[in-house]
């Protein structure tokens, strides 16, 4: 269990740096962090870091398609979560 909150930890981290890194690149009009490997992280685990980053840097919080993608990815989370406590019971 605790090698899991270690693995959520990193991973969550580690996106929100890649994300504002990414912002500080959108600012500067250089090379981007594609869309995909800003999803794959959040959906294996980054999602927190990730909506805490746009929050905190406004990073990508205007484009609404990336917006949808980002809600999907949390529902799907949420249902797995929710399914997974079930399961437990």
């Amino acid at each position: 269990m605790e090698i899991l909150l270690l693995y959520f930890l990193f991973i969550n981290i580690v996106l929100f740096i890649i994300a504002g890194y990414d912002k500080s690149q959108a600012r500067k009009n250089k090379r981007r962090i594609p869309e995909k490997t800003l999803f794959l992280m959040a959906l294996t685990g980054g999602s927190p870091g990730l909506l805490t980053a746009m929050l905190l840097f406004k990073h990508k919080t205007s484009k609404t398609s990336f917006i949808v993608k980002f809600a999907l990815i949390i529902a799907i989370q949420t249902a797995i979560i929710i399914a997974f406590l079930n399961y437990k019971k």
